[in-house]
């Protein structure tokens, strides 16, 4: 299905909504994280030998915000621990794109804060607010501006395994008080 042109822009707010409602801003359309503020990357405990929460965080984004640029749906469900909901939400949601002929390209999150509720050698569990910063959605030579979004926070559950950290689950933040 092709779109006129003029609908094009309000096609894909509505499906980067959809793409932040249903999947939370930290498994939505390919989002690079911005450079930690020296504050927040102080904030976060740094284990010996092992990469801090920061790290993990940006460079999971990284080559999440990869996967979505290059339309690789493969490279995208490598990054989810195998039958993760959150995944398969991903790689819908990249394919609903796709067949849009979009591209994103140039997504960037706001970390607000991060912290972490739990960790052991192989499990990381992240309290994580952030926002969409910025990115292009691009198709052919049209390029629309994504609107940033409001501040959210999710709890994301990281698994390591073959010395890269993916993405078991994404939840709501847990209650307070």
């Amino acid at each position: 299905m092709t779109l006129p042109a003029s609908t094009l822009p309000r096609v894909l707010l509505a499906v980067l909504v959809l793409t932040l409602v249903v999947t939370g801003a930290a498994t939505a359309a390919s989002l690079l994280r911005g450079p930690p503020s020296p504050r927040l990357a102080a904030s976060v405990p740094q284990d010996r030998g092992e990469p801090g929460a920061l790290e993990v965080l940006h460079a999971w984004d990284a080559r999440r915000a990869a996967a979505w640029a290059a339309g690789d749906v493969g490279a995208l469900r490598a990054l989810y621990v195998p039958g993760a909901r959150a995944g398969r939400r991903d790689v819908a949601m990249l394919r609903a794109w796709e067949r849009r002929d979009v591209r994103v390209r140039g997504l960037r999150m706001q970390v607000l804060a991060v912290r972490v509720l739990a960790r052991s050698g192989h499990r990381l569990v992240l309290l994580v607010t952030d926002r969409l910063a910025g990115g292009t959605a691009v198709r052919g030579s049209l390029r629309t501006p994504l609107p940033r979004d409001r501040a959210t926070t999710r709890r994301i559950a990281f698994s390591a395994s073959g010395g890269r950290w993916r993405v078991a689950a994404v939840g709501p933040a847990p209650p307070t008080g």
